[in-house]
This record gives C-alpha cells, sequence and structure tokens, in this order.
C-alpha cells in the first residue's frame, strides 16, 4: 500500500489520549490556528497564559511526502490532501456565482498555510482609500503609513525572500529578509516580448526560504508548493505555533468553537468547544482572539446569537457576514514551438504591476503573473496516461515542456449582498448550521479581467505562443482569498472592529483575520494578515497591562 493510499486525514483514533480540557487562569484563547492566530499566540506568550484552539487536528510532519504522493495522483482531488471534505466541512451556496469553498482550505493546526502558494505582497498605499482616491469601496481607518512597520516585521516573521526591483510597490523601509529567487528561464522568455511591448517586469516576494533561514532549508524544488511542501522551506504557520507552544502556550487541536458566551457587560467570557469524544468545554479567558478566516470567523459569531445580540455576537451594525470578498483570476495560455521548461519551479517569480494604480471607478486594480506551472508535469502526464516504454517516452518528448500561461488577480468590490450566512436547514457533523455562500463579484471585476486578458493574450503573442485558453469574465474563479464579513470601521454602524480590530460590541474581543479588510486590493492578503496579526498582539497586550 502506497503512502498516500494509506495517509489518514488527522480525524481518526490517533491522539485521543491528549489532554484536550480547558486550560484554567488563561489570559488570552485564540481561535484559530492558522496564520493570523499563530502569530498573535506567538507574540502574547510567555508572560502569559495563552491557549489556542483549533477545529482541525495536528498534523504530523513526517506524512507530508506520503500528501505529496496524493497531490500528484489523478485519484485525488486538492481537497483530499489535507482530509478536506464530509459533514465536518459541508457548506451551502446560495449566490450569483458558484464559490467552491472546500477546493482550496484546510481545518488543522497551520491553517492555509499548509497549502498556500506563498507570496507576499503589501497592498499599495491607495488600497487603504479606495474611497477617496478612485471613488469606490471604503476606506479603511488605518493608512499604509500605520501598517509599515508591521509589515517589515511581518516579512522578518515569516521569511519573505525579495528584492527591491519594482517600482510600482508601496515605500519600504529595508530590504527582505533573504534575496529573491533568481528568474526561472521562461521568464527570460516572457522578458523578451514585455520589452517589446514596455511591459515592466520584477521579482516576485516569496515566503519561502531561499537561503537557510530561521532553522529551516531553503527550497529544493519539490514543486508541489499548492497544496504541500514537504521540505518546509516554504513557511507556514506551525513555525508560530510551535514557537508559542516552548513559550508557554497550550494547543488544543480538533477542538471546534461552537459559540462564544458572555456576561452582561458586554464582555465575552468562554468559548464552548466540543473534543472528539463529544465532550463540550468552556475555555474562560481574560480576552479572546477570534482568527478563524472570512468564512468561520463570521459563522461563529451569528452561531453565537443570544438575548442580547439576536442578530449574532459583535452584530449590532448587522454587517457580520457582508462584503464577502475574494481575487477573481484572470490568465490566458498555449504552447510554444520550442521547450519552455515549465513545472520546473512550483512558483512564479516574476509579475508585473506596472497597472496596478491605474485603478479608478471603472477598473480595478490589478496585477500580472508570469507562470514557471504551465501545462502538465511528467508525474502528470506519466500517472494519467495507458502507455509505457518507448510509447510514454514519446508522448512526453512531445507533449511536455512547451506550455507557457499567464495569470492574474482582480480587485472584487465590497457588496453587502455578498455575504457569508447561515443555512437554514443543513448542519455540520455536530449539529450545527454550515455557512452559507453568497457571492456576488460585480461589473468592474469582470470588465478588469477583460483588459488583463487583453495584456496577456498581447504578450503571449508577441511570445509567439499559440494561444489555446483564455480565463476570461465567463471562465473566472476565486483565488480562494476570504476577505470582508467582519469589516474594519470607526464608525459602529458600518462596521464589526475598529482600527484596533477589536469589536465594537464587545470590549474583550479582537478579529485577527482577511474578514477584518473593508476592501480586498489585489494583492495576495496573507502578509496583511500577518501584520495586522502582529498588531493585534500588541493591542491585546496593552490591554491586558492596563487591567482593563
Amino acid at each position: 500500500m502506497s503512502g498516500a493510499e494509506s495517509l489518514g486525514d488527522g480525524r481518526g483514533s490517533e491522539g485521543r489520549d491528549v489532554d484536550r480540557t480547558p486550560v484554567p487562569d488563561a489570559d488570552v484563547c485564540v481561535v484559530g490556528a492558522g496564520p493570523a492566530g499563530a502569530l498573535v499566540a506567538d507574540r502574547l506568550a510567555g508572560d502569559r497564559e495563552v491557549v489556542i484552539l483549533d477545529a482541525g487536528p495536528r498534523f504530523d510532519p513526517a506524512d507530508r511526502l506520503a500528501r505529496q504522493e496524493r497531490a500528484i495522483r489523478p485519484a485525488y482531488g486538492r481537497p483530499d490532501v489535507w482530509g478536506v471534505g464530509g459533514a465536518r466541512d459541508a457548506h451551502e451556496n446560495d449566490g450569483e456565482w458558484f464559490y467552491p469553498l472546500n477546493h482550496a482550505r484546510v481545518k488543522g493546526v497551520g491553517g492555509s498555510t499548509l497549502h498556500w502558494q506563498g507570496m507576499v505582497m503589501r497592498l499599495h498605499e491607495d488600497d487603504f482609500n479606495s474611497a477617496s482616491e478612485r471613488g469606490v469601496g471604503a476606506d479603511w481607518p488605518i493608512d499604509y503609513a500605520d501598517l509599515r512597520p508591521y509589515y517589515a516585521e511581518a516579512e522578518r516573521e515569516l521569511g519573505v525572500a525579495g528584492a527591491s526591483d519594482n517600482p510600482y510597490a508601496p515605500p519600504r523601509e529595508e530590504p527582505h529578509p533573504m534575496p529573491a529567487f533568481e528568474p526561472s528561464y521562461s521568464d527570460s522568455l516572457f522578458a523578451e516580448a514585455c520589452e517589446e511591448l514596455g511591459i515592466d517586469m520584477h521579482s516576485v516576494p516569496n515566503a519561502r526560504n531561499s537561503e537557510p533561514y530561521d532553522d529551516r532549508s531553503p527550497c529544493v524544488g519539490y514543486g508541489t508548493c499548492q497544496p504541500v511542501c514537504p521540505s518546509g522551506a516554504k513557511y507556514d504557520a506551525t513555525v508560530h505555533v510551535e514557537r508559542a507552544e516552548e513559550r508557554g502556550a497550550t494547543v488544543i487541536d480538533r477542538a471546534p468553537v461552537e459559540r462564544l458566551e458572555h456576561d452582561g457587560d458586554d464582555r465575552v467570557t468562554a468559548a464552548v468547544y466540543v473534543t472528539p469524544d463529544g465532550e463540550r468545554h468552556r475555555q474562560e479567558a481574560d480576552a479572546f482572539v477570534v482568527a478563524a478566516g472570512g468564512v468561520e470567523t463570521p459563522r461563529l459569531l451569528l452561531l453565537s446569537a443570544s438575548d442580547r445580540y439576536p442578530d449574532g455576537l459583535a452584530n449590532g451594525s448587522g454587517h457580520v457576514g457582508e462584503f464577502f470578498m475574494d481575487h477573481l483570476f484572470a490568465g490566458a495560455g498555449g504552447t510554444l514551438d520550442e521547450p519552455t521548461r515549465q513545472n520546473h519551479v512550483g512558483f512564479y517569480t516574476s509579475a508585473c504591476d506596472q497597472f496596478y494604480d491605474e485603478a479608478d471607478a471603472e477598473q480595478a486594480p490589478f496585477k500580472l503573473e508570469f507562470f514557471n506551472y504551465a501545462g502538465p508535469s511528467p508525474v502528470e502526464m506519466a500517472l494519467t496516461g495507458d502507455d509505457w516504454g518507448d510509447a510514454l517516452a514519446e508522448r512526453l518528448r512531445d507533449g511536455y515542456g512547451n506550455h507557457v500561461a499567464m495569470g492574474g488577480l482582480v480587485e472584487q468590490l465590497p457588496d453587502a449582498e455578498s455575504r457569508i450566512t447561515l443555512a437554514d436547514d443543513r448542519t455540520d457533523d455536530r449539529g450545527n448550521p454550515v455557512p452559507r455562500i453568497e457571492w456576488t463579484v460585480g461589473d468592474r471585476a469582470l470588465d478588469t479581467i477583460e483588459r488583463a486578458n487583453e495584456i496577456q493574450v498581447s504578450v503571449l503573442e508577441e511570445l509567439g505562443a499559440d494561444v489555446e485558453w483564455v480565463a476570461g469574465p465567463d471562465a473566472t474563479g476565486p483565488a480562494y482569498h476570504h476577505m470582508g464579513t467582519t469589516r474594519m470601521s470607526d464608525d459602529p454602524d458600518r462596521g464589526v472592529v475598529d482600527a484596533d480590530c477589536r469589536t465594537h460590541d464587545l470590549d474583550n474581543c479582537w478579529i485577527a483575520s482577511s474578514s477584518v479588510f473593508p476592501t480586498s486590493g489585489a494583492m495576495n492578503p496573507t502578509l496583511t494578515i500577518a501584520a495586522l496579526a502582529l498588531r493585534v498582539g500588541d493591542d491585546v497586550a496593552g490591554w491586558l497591562a492596563d487591567g482593563t
């Protein structure tokens, strides 16, 4: 039996002897052990009693090679790699656009960083002031300058390889912690075409080691970054979970939080969670940080409805769950009559932000990506055919290595009709209503996808490629970046949390998540999530120190 066939999903009988009872006298309870929760916990551990509750298991790092094998076998889909699916992960779709939620999420310690690609860009300055500068969307109650020092710290914490060669990036204060990855061979092909068209290329900051960093090895080129990095060179949140544990934090896995309880003074008093044996427990603490992502965070608040908060906890504004956003994909690809060496690198090394700040009320910000993984890999081709020997060698020789493609991400505007609510009739494995997704995209994003496609096709044609596919407005999909749903605002009537990510309604509850984003921009969100999480950690520490 192969490793891929024998690999469990982390929800079996293992770990039943683990102590999952509440931690007494906890100062801070963090709900969720993804990148935000892990960074907050690490920030606060040491001098304080910190407990982390996560709905999923602790995956054994020794299983990652087996997960890689599962990832490349055609019999398995992407959710199978990390055991996603079934009643635990059920959800409903009831919106204008179908949202494939389970295609790209992980429930477990480490969260989405276990399977992410690892691109870490900062939002641009105008992303924080979209309403003022672009005439659409909303202004954040903080600006780029407020987050700038936390961006730098987040890059150090995650370990980011990058260069200062992007003339369109926002200002920075110091070099990236590691040098950027060298451009790939296909990047050099793209560069020739882009030079002819007057399109600028630059490196991409990666949360993966280009050299030894933080006791982790440099990237060794497995090429399966999505959905698994077997070497640990790509950052994932288990780094900070383990660091927090070393400083005294307690991690309770397979402990989904079903509701938050509160007292009459508008303070959260306990997180109610259930363990694999079916027992329910109450984790009390002085402060609570909800870091469960853009879907599960609003779901938890809605599940926590009470007589005082009949529409959901922290939902005095009525906006919990609303303004659900994602990035829209734009892409094009084809083949060249020469080798392109695709699939030698599992992430992209060059991008173009040249058109990003042209954004206005009609055109969304967007970025372009030059792929290193177009077309099937030799492994995929070998596993999907029924030929062997010379016939297989000939098929690989003729069909591999001449593909080329570009991608791009486009901003979706916040829309109150795009939202996460609770399903009326469908429940999960514990009898709780599952999330219902109503996803609305908007014409501005769809029109901008067409603009991105025009540029992508022009580059491919200048390159001499036969353009064989275009992912345009009718074929777009999400980047699986869940944003909005507990938006940040200085006005309690217009948002769920304040500028410090503390809920307006509850004095001792913070939300560390992309769910607080008022707008999405078009940059991958994890670095901003990390920067905000560090900022939340500082605010919680100050609140605890003040004895309030």
